[in-house]
This record gives structure tokens, sequence and C-alpha cells, in this order.
């Protein structure tokens, strides 16, 4: 019995390895990806309140009380960087399931059913053409500033980029042999692309996610840092860049935790879509074994 237990782990243990050595990128990303995930899940048990503030401690060094020291107001650099990993994330993850969603209903109409598909691609083509942050500026100048708005800002124009995507994989098996066959059959239309052509595009949809997560967070943290994004008493990375901009010299730490906090992010977040391309695109697979 122990032995069989020692096989089995052994097993599992070079099974882990295998993918490991083959999926590099996949598993560092993923990794680091996870942790800071942890990290603002967390963030109550690890820091305290991100709007303390304490004017008598204001843009005091690291220390053993404060990890990253303070900013201009005397608020704790480490807890606001963990509670703007939340902002981040939430965006992040937000506007790539939203345009996900939204772009693949249409691709896979738009590509399906020929009639329509003119039509669709151009409202979609003059949806591309508008900037993000342009976008993101004139919604707030209407209402306020929110993240609401700034998630609706960002998934509009990633809309078409997915509908597109979709459209390409859909006109590149409509035509094959077993989708021919289910329109031979009397298959209706509805259930035609649920079950025979929606499968397809998983795989693209889940790289091209990841690179809109990717682009989110450093769209988010652009519009902050503009002052058209989170509002200010929001704690985000965007938000600290912009406050802390005026005493990098004095108080580098103030702008180095959100900045780095950034760059790893957007960091393990394409470096899990270039791991996830390599796994799912065939072509790639094939040439990596050899």
């Amino acid at each position: 019995m122990k032995r069989q237990k020692l096989r089995s782990c052994r097993i599992h243990l070079e099974a882990i390895s295998k993918f490991a050595r083959r999926n590099k990128s996949l598993l560092v990303g993923s990794l680091v990806f996870i942790a800071i995930c942890v990290a603002a899940t967390c963030a109550p048990l690890f820091s305290g309140d991100p709007s303390t503030m304490q004017p008598s401690r204001r843009l005091a060094s690291p220390r053993v009380e404060y990890l990253l020291g303070t900013d201009a107001l005397g608020r704790d650099v480490a807890a606001r960087t963990l509670y703007g990993a939340r902002v981040s994330l939430a965006v992040g993850v937000l506007v790539a399931a939203a345009s996900v969603s939204l772009g693949l209903a249409v691709g896979l109409v738009a590509g399906y059913f020929r009639r329509l598909d003119p039509y669709v691609m151009k409202v979609m083509d003059a949806l591309m053409a508008i900037p993000a942050i342009l976008l993101a500026i004139a919604l707030i100048s209407l209402t306020k500033a929110s993240i609401g708005t700034v998630i609706i800002a960002i998934t509009i124009p990633e809309i078409p980029r997915v509908v597109r995507l979709v459209r390409s994989v859909v006109f590149s098996v409509r035509d094959l042999p077993y989708v021919q066959a289910a329109v031979s059959s009397g298959t209706r239309p509805t259930r035609l692309i649920i079950r025979h052509i929606l499968p397809s595009t998983v795989a693209p949809l889940v790289v091209q996610a990841t690179y809109i997560c990717a682009s989110a967070i450093l769209i988010e943290a652009s519009l902050s840092f503009l002052g058209a994004g989170s509002p200010p008493d929001v704690a985000s990375w965007g938000n600290m860049i912009a406050s802390s901009r005026l005493f990098i010299a004095r108080a580098p730490w103030t702008i180095f935790a959100p900045g780095l906090a950034l760059a790893l992010t957007v960091f393990s977040v394409n470096l899990m879509g270039d791991g996830l391309r390599d796994r799912l695109d065939p072509r790639l697979s094939r040439r990596n074994l050899a």
C-alpha cells in the first residue's frame, strides 16, 4: 500500500515537473498573479486602514511600523498598495469578462449570418476608433469619476477586437465538413453555433482575455493618474503615483511601491497569456515538443 502511494506521488511529481519545464511562462505568470490576488484578498490581515491620515508622520521612511513608509498625508503606503491591487484586479477581470462575453455574442452572429456581417462590422469599426482614455474623460465629464465609469469606458473599445477575433474563427469553421453536415441534417442555427462553432473560439478567447486584462489594468492606472479614473479617496495605483510624483526626489518609496506592483501585475498577466498561447496553439505546441 505504501509502495503504491509512493509510486503515485512520484508519478504526480514527474507530471508536474514535466509541465513546469514545458510551460515556464504560464507557471511563473500564474504563481505571481496568484500571489498578488492572495495579497489583495487578505489585505485587511496584512495592513491597516489605507485611508487613515497621520500628518505628524507624513513622508516617513520605511520602518518596522510602516514597511513601505508613508505618503504626503501620512497614510501607510503598504496598505494603500495592497488595497490598490483590489481596484486594478477588479477592473482588469471585469473588463476582460464583459468585453469577451459581449464580443463573443456579436462575433458569432456576425460570422455566421453573412447578411448582418457588413452592418455589424461598420459599427465595430466606429467603436474601435474611440480611444479608451478620451471616452473615459467624456463619460466622467457627463457623470462623475467612478470605477464603474472606468470599466465601461475601457470595455467599449475592447469589444470590437474580440468581435474580429471570433468572426475570423467562425469564418474558418463554418465551411468545415462536420458543420456543413450539421446544416444539411437540419440543425437549428442556435444549436449549431453553440455545439459546433462555439468550442473552437474558447482557446483564442482565453488568450485574448489575458491581454485585455493587462491592458485594462494599465489604462485604469493611466486614467487615475490623469484624474479621470478612480475617485481621489479610493486607494489605487494610479492615484498613488499621481499624488507622489511631486515627492519622488524626497520620498521615492511613495512611488516605487505602486509602480512595482503595477509592473509585476501586468508582467504576470502577459506571461500567462504567452504561456496559454503556446499551450493552446497546436502549431506552437508541436514546435516546442520538437
